[in-house]
């Protein structure tokens, strides 16, 4: 019998068809995710997983999974798989850690404009008939001399620089590693502590993974110190920042904006996340930008991504260590 492997999001079928010469596959052929009873039912006799961020393949998931060898993440961040609860029962885990930034990063760029030159609002305006020719209004901000902020410089945080860097922006980085003086020249970034870097930003983009240490990062206690008007953009993990303190300041009119591609309900690691986008963050739609999680929507970009992830499970099919695997699960050691 053909090992049996499942894909639990709608793929592009070049994708699969990675997988089809050395296992029976069963995909998800309808945009929706599967119920967490669908996803019970038929991964109980998979040797793969080829998991999206909608599923939480946590130890109750495992424990009915009897022949499962490996969890393949069509993702960057593993923050919804049970890594060590995967370790502990011999199974692989694999993310795509390099093909999602330079995609993420053009659209926290998008974000970052629509939301400072005022793009939605006046999109808006003109469908509604009320533009009758210019006017002096909607007066946004220019991003040439203004002061960046990125807190997190990993792939996704250089993609950002090297973006910005051409609109004359300057750049200020977090980071817990800084990069060596030869890149930091060469990305034309300094690197700052998160509370001084955000008193001197204009713009600050949150370009980190989600870990048990950055739920929340941003808080009421940063969100106090950063400078009036300041612009907030989220295209990394939604729960990366606290969405009713966020609308608080929005509210309060001390924070300039938030655009953001990512949600914290979304963030299925959490059992104490929301299950929806705030109401007061859709209310406040001339200080918001809210797209619907876009970062990787770009279809070569998927193409390659979900490709990347079914690659991982044929090396294991295969005998072979897999390409992007992040752990040792403890009976191959």
């Amino acid at each position: 019998m053909r090992p049996k492997v499942v894909v639990t999001n709608l793929a592009e079928p070049a994708a699969i068809s990675v997988l089809t010469p050395h296992a029976d596959v069963v995909a998800n052929d309808r945009p929706a995710p599967w119920s967490r009873k669908e996803l019970i039912e038929r991964s109980g006799e998979a040797f793969g997983i080829l998991a999206f961020m909608t599923d939480a393949v946590d130890d109750d998931l495992l424990r009915r999974c009897r022949s499962l060898q490996i969890v393949a993440g069509a993702l960057k961040g593993a923050d919804n798989i049970d890594v060590a609860a995967c370790s502990r029962r011999g199974i692989w885990v694999s993310v795509v850690p390099d093909l999602l930034s330079a995609p993420t990063a053009d659209l926290a760029v998008g974000l970052l404009l629509a939301l400072s030159r005022n793009l939605v609002t006046g999109d808006r305006l003109v469908r509604s008939g009320g533009f009758t020719g210019w006017r002096p209004i909607l007066f946004g901000r220019g991003l040439e001399g203004a002061t960046v902020g990125i807190v997190g410089m990993g792939t996704l945080g250089r993609a950002l620089a090297r973006r910005l860097r051409a609109f004359g922006c300057r750049l200020l980085y977090v980071d817990d590693h800084p990069l060596p003086p030869t890149e930091e020249r060469l990305l034309a970034v300094e690197r700052r502590r998160l509370a001084v870097m955000a008193a001197e930003a204009d713009i600050l983009v949150l370009a980190l993974p989600l870990e048990p240490r950055s739920v929340h990062l941003v808080n009421r206690r940063l969100l106090a110190t950063l400078r009036p008007g300041c612009l907030l953009i989220n295209a990394a993990r939604g729960s990366l920042v606290d969405e009713e303190a966020v609308a608080d300041f929005l509210e309060e009119g001390r924070l300039g904006g938030y655009a953001a591609d990512v949600f914290a309900f979304e963030d299925m690691s959490r059992a104490d996340r929301p299950r929806t986008v705030p109401d007061r963050l859709r209310a406040m739609p001339d200080r918001t930008v809210l797209t619907p999680h876009l970062g990787s929507a770009v279809a070569d970009a998927r193409r390659a991504i979900v490709t990347e992830a079914a690659l991982n499970i044929v090396d294991c099919l295969e005998g072979r260590r897999p390409r992007c695997a992040i752990n040792d699960p403890e009976s191959r050691q």
